[in-house]
């Protein structure tokens, strides 16, 4: 107050004369001076913070919570395989000779025992008239030897042959028995070589295109010494075959130990939403591939309308342990902490709590949770950016239900070609 005083203008004093008493003042003077008001200020907005009163504390935030879903689930293993014949034969000729004709339509289902093919049966109905007529022959000798091996037999009785004779007669009797079975043993492949003219389906199945038409010379013999004729493949029922690890190795070995039975399987074309083709796993190898630490699984289907064809691709579920009991929640409910996996649950009191759990796979959009938390817990199924462990929350019911995924997208070839406007 005294500095302020000290140049207060007096009465008829000029600007010009406050200015010039203002810079007669000390350094230390003029800031005293200065720092008043702002001292007077800082002590005015104190003042007004002292009387505003507090402010109030924001409430816990809001979170949804619902107890899991329990529900009975069927696991499945998903693999990828291909179609295989369950039976593949290549016909092939049993007698050499020229086909006279074919009896099929390339492509065509055709029943075990149906004419296929017709080999040139002449020379062999020679030569099995040729061995009917040595078995005649044969026939003659035996008779005649053994109507001398009669009379000799009665002769011998009065002593008129010497035993010597009979013996010689008796072995040519037995000669004669030996030469007709020859002669019959040859009839009979005289007449298999007939039967073999006329080539015949071995199973029932679907048929290749011929590899021969008629006309051309076929040659039998064995393996790629002979002829093929074409190809037959049972279709019903038809194999999938796939490869899978050494853990389905296992549990396919612990579950036969257990007197499980075949498992069960579904198979989806690359051009289908749905598995709707059902089997079950029939057998697997009995190696596993040291390079890949896989084996070899297969799987029989019914294929009635014989639509599976070998070498198509599919994508393959096996059943992993049949139906049981499973808790479920949402996938977005899951909260990761570097390796584990945790659920935020809600006490009675509203604190939550994060539990440690083990998961399983996604079913109908919900993720099976294997042990971890019990069926009454109130699990945080929205809002859990919200919750912090240990803090208080509160809650609004919700209800876990499932989500029926998508259909896949179908996958088709891509279309190429030319197209002209119809007139």
């Amino acid at each position: 107050m005294n500095m302020i005083s000290k140049i207060e203008a007096p009465e008829g004093a000029t600007p010009f004369s406050v200015g010039a008493r203002f810079r007669k003042l000390s350094r230390w003077q003029k800031g005293g001076l200065l720092a008043t008001p702002v001292a007077l200020l800082v002590a005015g907005v104190t003042l007004a913070k002292n009387d505003a009163p507090a402010a109030a504390a924001p409430p816990p935030p809001t979170v949804t919570v619902a107890q899991p879903l329990a529900g009975q689930v069927n696991e499945w293993d998903d693999y990828v395989g291909r179609f295989e014949a369950s039976r593949s034969v290549e016909v092939r000729p049993r007698v050499s000779g020229a086909v006279t004709a074919v009896h099929f339509t390339d492509g065509a289902v055709v029943a075990k025992g149906q004419l296929l093919f017709t080999i040139d049966s002449r020379p062999f109905a020679a030569a099995l008239a040729e061995a009917r007529a040595g078995l005649a022959s044969a026939q003659s000798e035996l008779a005649l030897a053994n109507a001398d091996l009669g009379r000799a037999n009665r002769l011998l009785d009065v002593e008129a042959v010497s035993k010597s004779d009979v013996d010689r007669l008796q072995a040519r009797v037995r000669a004669a028995s030996a030469a007709v079975a020859a002669a019959q043993a040859r009839v009979r492949a005289r007449a298999l070589d007939m039967e073999f003219t006329q080539v015949r389906a071995p199973i029932a199945g679907q048929i290749s295109d011929r590899r021969v038409d008629a006309g051309n010379l076929v040659a039998a013999g064995e393996g790629a010494g002979s002829t093929l004729l074409t190809t037959i493949n049972a279709l019903d029922p038809i194999y999938f075959t796939f490869d899978g690890s050494e853990a389905l190795f296992l549990k396919n070995k612990r579950a036969k130990q257990a007197g499980a039975t075949a498992s069960p399987v579904e198979v989806r074309l690359q051009d289908e939403t749905d598995y709707r083709w059902k089997g079950a796993l029939d057998f697997t190898d009995n190696t596993l591939d040291p390079r890949s630490g896989t084996m070899r699984g297969r799987a029989v289907l019914r294929n009635p309308g014989l639509f599976l064809t070998p070498g198509m691709f599919g994508n393959m579920r096996l059943s992993s342990g049949g139906t049981e009991s499973a808790l479920m929640v949402p996938d977005a409910a899951i909260q990761t902490d570097q390796a584990r996996k945790l659920l935020l649950v809600v006490g009675p009191d509203g604190t939550v709590a994060p539990k440690e759990v083990v998961l399983g796979p996604v079913v109908n959009g919900l993720r099976i949770v294997r042990s971890g938390i019990t069926a009454q817990d109130r699990v945080i199924i929205s809002g859990t950016q919200m919750a912090m462990p240990g803090a208080k929350v509160q809650t609004k019911a919700g209800k876990i239900v499932p989500v029926e995924a998508p259909p896949a997208p179908v996958t088709r070839a891509p279309t190429t070609g030319e197209a002209t406007l119809a007139r």
